[in-house]
């Protein structure tokens, strides 16, 4: 059974020592399978954390792979941690599957990078300033809107008690898209201008009079790194249709770093003031 609210952390690490010590001692998928007296799919799903962690299957493989006790006993020691729900499993009722996956991976990510085209980023954006893009944008009823902007608020407060860097990069015509009206976006303005002296947070706005440059054009992206050797970096990409295409291929993820270095190079220098919200004279 997949884990209800997403993998954790926890869990992708173990999966992936689980993996890696398959390859190591050269045992196949169908091999492990037969071990398990299951179907090789059985321990494709494993590895990919696409079910709950039985302790006996993992004792099981453990024995396949000859792991010495010194090694299979942290393994299995740390099967409890892996198993238990995210924080976020408390709103699992109004996060898509992607959304867990996302937020499973960012909960535990030391940097989270992101660029949004049009809009202020997620992670910096008011619960006003949220709320009327829920209304605007979606059907859903003022429950589920409200349940949204907790979740929101959330993962908010979770990355800055963390102590993560957030590095962000939008463009000013976001500032000038009127998002619930001027009191919403007065409001949404002021707490990018409080934010941008935080601590652990880079925030770069690209001028409405800035030239084209290696993100333009591209949909809302986030690149995520966890302190953790055996998972990735990992790439969002935001795709028209409400759903988010989940990249772990490393020269896939690298493709979109380097564009996002480019972009944050040639953007102003993050301690720049936030751009006037009001059009000046020759600007649209």
């Amino acid at each position: 059974m997949r884990p209800r609210s997403g993998p954790t952390v926890e869990h992708r690490v173990l999966v992936a020592r689980l993996r890696a010590l398959r390859e190591r001692a050269g045992v196949s998928l169908q091999a492990a399978a037969v071990a398990l007296g299951a179907h090789p799919a059985t321990v494709r799903r494993i590895e990919r954390a696409e079910t709950g962690l039985d302790a006996h299957q993992v004792r099981v493989l453990l024995e396949c792979y000859a792991v010495p006790p010194a090694e299979a006993e942290p393994i299995m020691a740390g099967l409890a941690a892996a198993n238990l729900p995210g924080w976020w499993h408390r709103w699992r009722d109004v996060m898509e599957p992607w959304r867990q996956e996302v937020i499973g991976i960012e909960s535990s990510a030391a940097v989270v990078r992101t660029w949004h085209p049009a809009l202020v980023p997620e992670l910096l954006r008011t619960q006003a300033y949220e709320a009327a893009l829920c209304r605007a944008l979606t059907a859903d009823a003022a429950p589920r809107r409200d349940r949204h902007l907790e979740l929101l608020a959330e993962r908010q407060r979770r990355l800055e008690e963390r102590g993560a860097a957030l590095w962000a990069l939008f463009p000013a015509s976001a500032l000038h898209t009127s998002v619930g009206g001027p009191s919403v976006m007065a409001g949404q303005r002021a707490a990018l201008e409080e934010a941008a002296h935080r601590r652990h947070l880079t925030l770069q706005i690209v001028p409405l009079d800035f030239p084209p440059h290696p993100m333009t054009g591209v949909p809302p992206l986030h690149l995520l790194r966890v302190p953790a050797p055996e998972i990735g970096d990992r790439a969002m990409l935001e795709i028209p249709g409400s759903r988010v295409d989940i990249i772990d291929e490393p020269d896939a993820v690298m493709d979109y770093r380097i564009r996002l270095d480019g972009a944050c190079a040639t953007a102003p220098h993050p301690e720049s003031p936030l751009p006037n919200a009001t059009p000046s004279a020759g600007n649209p």
